[in-house]
């Protein structure tokens, strides 16, 4: 029987789930639809090994998921992070201990102790709980719009800005500077992606570097790969293919041989910048091969989240990659299957895939009903997703018309 008041987090959270029977996955699955939104399945592992404590959050649906009380769970985390001060003071004790002995050996150093002190107390700081707050908050960000418009998103995610900002300007151990820096990254490249979809080209740029110096800075080549490849698609989408590419391949580059998510993104982005600068042979190749590493991803890296790579995103990237091949009869058919796939949450998705649709009614000649569908998406959309990623695929499509169907959208834009 469990001592519930000497008992750390990860035993409590170990024991419930095996004496249930559940495995970790299926554990991960009972969280997420306890909590109701996105769940890293990583995080049962992380717990259960106490790698990390339970933020505040999660700890609700944590006690319903595991049928636990929250005083049970907050009291588990408490005992958990009583034990870590323990073991970081005995460390503590170690490290003075062998510096006296060292100091004894080699003469008195005068201030030396002082100083280790002060560099010490000034290294631990009190910002674990600020990191941990961060680290769920680019966890929960990564979600999606989830229908709100990437206006709202922003305007969401405003407060964890200025937060990760003052935390950044702090001293920090090596470990959590590390976990502060891919933090950062993961958040940086998330604003990165709405200033995308706002039109907002070149603040998107900026943030999409700072991101990359983040990865870099955390020693993360996944994360550095999947910034790379969300940074390639700002050229992509507004009308530079070339400069697209070159991101693209310094991100599959980055990711290695490994199936991963941002090994397939980066693969599709390639594709798709292949295609827009009319190297069809090798466009096509790229996209047999991200079709290759989709098939081959594990459940996490196929989450549908702006991390993941789910088999709905890599629809969207080959509707994109066959419009612009001009090869509509491929393009119809990864649309007709995106939508199917996609929520009808996902209102900029599904308003990019019907843009993809009137493009390839103009290529096939009816320019007619091009210009009827794109209008139909324009005036249906609410008015935070009309601007930016949306508009400048329509203002694209408008280019190609002439006449009544020219006049027709143009009206529609404005």
């Amino acid at each position: 029987m469990l001592d519930h008041e000497r008992i750390g987090i990860g035993a409590l959270l170990r024991a419930a789930r095996q004496q249930a029977g559940r495995t970790r996955r299926e554990q991960a699955t009972l969280v997420q639809d306890t909590h109701g939104s996105w769940f890293d399945p990583d995080n049962i592992k992380r717990w259960e090994t106490e790698r990390r404590l339970p933020t505040p959050v999660w700890r609700p649906a944590l006690a319903r998921a595991y049928a636990l009380t929250p005083d049970q769970i907050d009291r588990a985390v408490a005992t958990s992070r009583r034990a870590r001060r323990t073991k970081e003071g005995n460390d503590d004790v170690d490290r003075r201990r062998f510096m006296e002995t060292a100091t004894a050996a080699l003469g008195a150093l005068p201030g030396i102790s002082r100083a280790r002190d002060g560099i010490d107390t000034a290294l631990t700081g009190t910002d674990a709980g600020d990191i941990a707050y961060l680290t769920s908050a680019a966890e929960r960000h990564q979600g999606g719009y989830r229908g709100r418009s990437p206006d709202t998103v922003l305007a969401e995610m405003e407060r964890d800005l200025v937060l990760l900002r003052e935390v950044l300007t702090r001293p920090h151990p090596a470990r959590q500077r590390a976990e502060l820096a891919r933090t950062t990254a993961g958040v940086a490249g998330l604003v990165a992606i709405i200033q995308h979809d706002r039109g907002d080209q070149a603040d998107a740029h900026r943030w999409f570097t700072t991101a990359a110096t983040a990865a870099r800075e955390a020693g993360d080549r996944r994360l550095t790969a999947w910034v790379l490849a969300r940074h390639a698609m700002v050229p992509l989408n507004y009308g530079a293919p070339a400069q697209a590419l070159r991101l693209a391949q310094q991100a599959r580059r980055a990711a290695g041989p490994t199936p991963t998510a941002p090994a397939a993104l980066a693969t599709a982005v390639c594709a798709r910048a292949l295609a827009a600068a009319g190297n069809h042979a090798t466009a096509r190749a790229a996209i047999t091969e991200a079709e290759n590493l989709s098939q081959r991803l594990d459940t996490t890296a196929a989450a549908d989240t702006w991390a993941g790579y789910p088999p709905q995103k890599h629809l969207v990237h080959l509707s994109q990659a066959y419009t612009l091949l001009g090869d509509t009869a491929a393009a119809y058919a990864a649309q007709d299957t995106a939508h199917t796939l996609t929520s009808t949450s996902s209102v900029m998705t599904r308003a990019l895939l019907t843009m993809d649709t009137a493009t390839c009614h103009a290529h096939d000649g009816d320019h007619q009903t091009a210009a009827d569908t794109a209008t139909a998406v324009l005036t249906g959309l609410p008015p935070g997703f009309r601007t930016g990623l949306v508009h400048s695929r329509a203002t694209q499509l408008c280019h190609t018309l002439t006449g009544r169907p020219h006049t027709q959208l143009i009206a529609a834009l404005r």
